[in-house]
This record gives structure tokens, C-alpha cells and sequence, in this order.
């Protein structure tokens, strides 16, 4: 499996390079994938939403710079913006032996065990709360879509995220009485989202049990290429194995 860190990409446009992934993974023409990457500021809202839980009206959210995207993934409203690693795995789940429902909990076993490298305790949410939780506010959000046995969308963790943007703006993933969390807010510590997103790629591989190797971002520009918004050239995310 390859594992890939994108800098900053507008999220229409990693959109577009998830479904050229999946449309090459089913054909066979390109290995399981795991993108990881940060968005600017926007408000999604899966295949649950109607747009209820959206709190500011589409004026605010532009003079605020928050653009609003109705996605195809699993649940309801959910903000990305700077300070947030995103993972998108483009995998096909009968290589793993594995349903959707497993994936899910081992997406956030994944990300428990990453917390935990840098000592923040966390855990699931329980019924009706997927995602992974700490101190009874919502720390990483997890949304899916499956093409068949090919999965899309997948998570995003907050490390330095804009809470008030996410909090006041939408009603987080439209759990009523929620709240969401950052790293941050919880422990003080400022993690920088491309080391975290070389850090959380051990915990991937070892949580799926796949071997993973560096993918040059190059390969992927080839599928759909998605412009890039960060201050730096992306970066060949290289992971290591103790």
C-alpha cells in the first residue's frame, strides 16, 4: 500500500482524485492508497444531512471564507480546515478480509493508538458516535463511502483546528449537545499535520497490518491532479518501522 502527503488541497479537488483512485484500484491499474493531506476552510455534508445542522447561512459562511460541499461520504455536516490531518484510504476491502463495519472500527483503533503516541487518551464513541472521542467531546470524525469493495472519504483528527468555526457554524456531524475537540484545546500540545501525518502512517499500517511504502505525489497527479495550497512542495510521505 502506498501512503502519500498532499500539503494543503481544496477539498473538490481531493475529491475528484479520490473517485480517480477508486476508479484505478478497482481496474487494478494502481495499489491501495492512503492520502493524507489538510484542507482550507469548508463545511461538508454527507449523505445523512439535509442541511439543518448548517448554522451560519451561506452569506456568513462566504464572508467568513468557509465554503459549504455536499459530499457523498456517510454522515451528517463536519468542518476541515487548517490544523486537521485528513485521511482518505482508497483500499479494496477484500484484500484486508474485511466489511465496511470493521474497517471503520480499525480506522478508529488507528487513530486511538496515534493519540496515545502522544499521550492523549481516547476512545471510541459508542453507538450512534463513530469517530474517536476524549473527555466526552469529538476528537477525529470518520465518514465513508463504498464503491463496491473499494472505500473513499475517511477521517479527520484535530490537531490545531479553528474550533470556533467548528462548533459555531454547524452542529458537529449533527449529534445535537456535542461538541468537537482538538490536541490542542486538550492537551496543549501545537502538532504540525505533516509530522503527525508521517507519525499516525505507522499506526495505519500496524493497526491494518499492511506493509506501506512511500508514494511519490507525482503518481497521483497522473490520476486527477489536485492543485496544491500549501506554502511548501509536497512532500514523499516516507514511512518508517521500528
Amino acid at each position: 500500500m502506498n501512503a502519500y502527503w498532499l500539503g494543503r488541497v481544496p477539498y473538490r479537488q481531493a475529491w475528484d482524485l479520490q473517485k480517480a483512485c477508486v476508479e484505478a484500484i478497482r481496474a487494478g491499474t494502481h495499489p491501495d492508497s492512503l492520502l493524507l493531506l489538510e484542507h482550507p476552510h469548508v463545511f461538508t455534508i454527507g449523505r445523512r444531512g439535509d442541511g439543518s445542522t448548517l448554522l451560519w447561512t451561506e452569506p456568513e459562511c462566504a464572508r467568513r471564507g468557509v465554503e459549504i460541499v455536499w459530499s457523498d461520504r456517510g454522515g451528517d455536516a463536519t468542518y476541515h480546515g487548517p490544523g486537521q490531518l485528513v485521511g482518505y484510504p482508497i483500499i479494496d476491502l477484500r484484500r484486508l478480509g474485511s466489511d465496511v463495519l470493521r474497517y471503520i472500527r480499525d480506522l478508529e483503533r488507528s487513530l486511538i493508538s496515534y493519540l496515545a503516541s502522544v499521550g492523549l487518551h481516547s476512545e471510541p464513541g459508542g453507538p450512534g458516535l463513530t469517530g474517536v472521542w476524549s473527555r466526552g467531546a469529538k476528537l477525529a470524525a470518520i465518514g465513508v463511502k463504498l464503491n463496491q469493495t473499494v472505500t473513499s472519504h475517511g477521517f479527520a483528527l484535530n490537531l490545531t483546528t479553528d474550533l470556533g468555526i467548528f462548533n459555531e457554524g454547524i452542529v458537529p456531524c449533527g449529534l445535537v449537545g456535542k461538541r468537537a475537540t482538538s490536541v490542542l484545546e486538550l492537551c496543549g500540545r501545537r502538532l504540525d499535520v505533516e509530522e503527525a501525518a508521517w507519525a499516525y502512517s505507522e499506526h495505519f499500517g500496524l493497526t491494518f497490518g499492511v506493509a506501506t511504502a512511500a508514494g511519490d505525489p507525482a503518481e497521483l497527479r497522473e490520476l486527477a491532479p489536485p492543485p496544491v495550497e500549501s506554502k511548501s512542495t509536497p512532500a514523499v510521505l516516507q514511512v518508517r518501522h521500528n
